[in-house]
């Protein structure tokens, strides 16, 4: 949990100095979203290599060597600025850099999600996703944050001006990604720490084109599966929502409110400290009660639309916690339902793939529409009433199709719980 903590930190602090320097090199409005995409781009071409790359070796070390891949994008990002290259091609290598750490992020998300399925039986499996969902959120918060406080006038001039760090950063956002990248070495630290669970999974195929054609199996395998089947589809649909929410908060918070960038990546880590209590909450939900939640996730539609018609503070950060604290306890549910029915059909590696792919997948969707009503110049606040009526009208889509599943199968309920091992792949 510390390991995943600081690494979800870190990720979360980037983007903030990412922007901050797209920002400073006079680069689009559209381009911060754009970056996004590519590191989302990671995820979907990876996920037919990641999950067998996770269950080929023990989580820790894989943890340990995607977040040196992180290191590395983080070090790119921080050289961009001291090459003499021209505004357009620092863009560029942002975009590389960032890209490189989705890499990163893409390989080490079947570890970090694979090794709870490994160490805790399905009954504790909420609990340990609401313990996971929980510090991640709060990561996000802290990251988010940090990359605000760290992109601060104030605390970028003591950052030039220190005696350790003024000898080796010239601009705000080196010395911001500067600690940053303390933050990936110390969770790269705390990976080495994370103890063997001593499961085994069969040897796993090293030819891509194998890998590929097994990867699509087990994308039907997840789909077909009735419960497998809404939990993913609502799961692909809030991670994609939630990234655009965090570009769409920031524009919003400089169109709308008149925020600095520093200024509006707190009212990101307000919404997250909403989702840490919706998860805490949520970690009381039985894991057969899961489906149970998916209305809430009308709510939360519903409750994005309400900011465009705040402004002041207390306003603000009431309907910032309400949708926070909606998504969180609509997604641990779900997300525990998931990981245990991919853990049943398939493998713990290959299952948080298949999930990866479906998610990032949306979020390239998400965002490319996102960046296109950006390039459109479409009001902020139109983009979120399309966005939270466009929510709340698939989850009433979501909530039908779990209902026919239901009626032809009356007893599925039943199925959930059960304990198994990739009984499809056995199979």
């Amino acid at each position: 949990m510390v390991a995943q903590a600081l690494s979800s930190l870190a990720d979360n602090a980037l983007l903030i100095a990412a922007i901050a320097l797209i920002a400073d090199l006079h680069g689009p409005d559209w381009m911060a979203p754009m970056m996004k995409w590519w590191f989302a781009l990671a995820y979907v071409a990876l996920a037919a290599f990641v999950g067998a790359f996770a269950d080929a070796f023990p989580k820790g070390r894989v943890m340990f060597i995607t977040n040196a891949i992180k290191v590395m994008g983080c070090l790119l990002m921080f050289s961009c600025q001291s090459l003499g290259l021209g505004d357009s091609q620092q863009l560029f290598m942002v975009f590389c850099a960032y890209t490189l750490v989705g890499i990163g992020a893409a390989a080490y998300s079947p570890a970090k999600y694979g090794i709870v399925t490994e160490m805790l039986p399905p009954e504790l499996l909420v609990k340990g996703n609401s313990w996971i969902e929980g510090l991640t959120v709060l990561s996000i918060i802290a990251g988010t944050v940090l990359g605000g406080v760290l992109i601060n006038p104030s605390v970028s001039d003591v950052l030039l001006t220190h005696a350790w760090t003024g000898q080796l950063v010239q601009t705000r956002t080196e010395a911001a990604i500067l600690v940053i990248g303390v933050v990936y070495l110390l969770a790269a630290g705390s990976n080495l720490l994370i103890p063997l669970t001593n499961v085994r999974y069969p040897k796993q195929h090293t030819n891509p084109t194998r890998l590929v054609c097994d990867f699509i199996g087990y994308v039907k395998i997840l789909w077909h599966d009735k419960i497998g089947q809404i939990s993913l589809a609502v799961t692909t649909l809030f991670w994609g929502a939630g990234a655009t929410l965090q570009f769409i908060v920031i524009e919003w918070g400089a169109r709308h409110l008149g925020y600095r960038l520093d200024q509006a990546s707190v009212l990101m880590g307000v919404a997250a400290a909403g989702t840490v209590a919706g998860s805490i909450l949520a970690g009381r939900v039985p894991l057969k009660r899961a489906l149970a939640v998916l209305p809430v996730g009308i709510a939360m539609g519903f409750a994005v639309m309400l900011m465009p018609m705040v402004s002041e503070p207390w306003a603000v950060y009431g309907v910032l916690l309400l949708i926070g604290g909606l998504s969180g306890f609509f997604v641990v549910p779900m997300n525990a339902l998931l990981q245990h029915r991919g853990h049943v059909l398939l493998s713990a590696g290959h299952s948080i793939a298949v999930q990866n792919f479906n998610e990032q997948l949306n979020i390239l969707l998400m965002l490319a529409l996102y960046s296109l009503m950006l390039w459109m110049d479409l009001s902020i606040n139109v983009i979120i009433i399309i966005f939270g009526l466009s929510v709340s009208a698939l989850m009433l889509v979501f909530i039908h199709w779990n209902r026919l599943n239901h009626r032809a199968n009356p007893g599925l309920e039943n199925t959930i719980g059960q304990h198994g091992h990739g009984q499809a792949l056995k199979h």
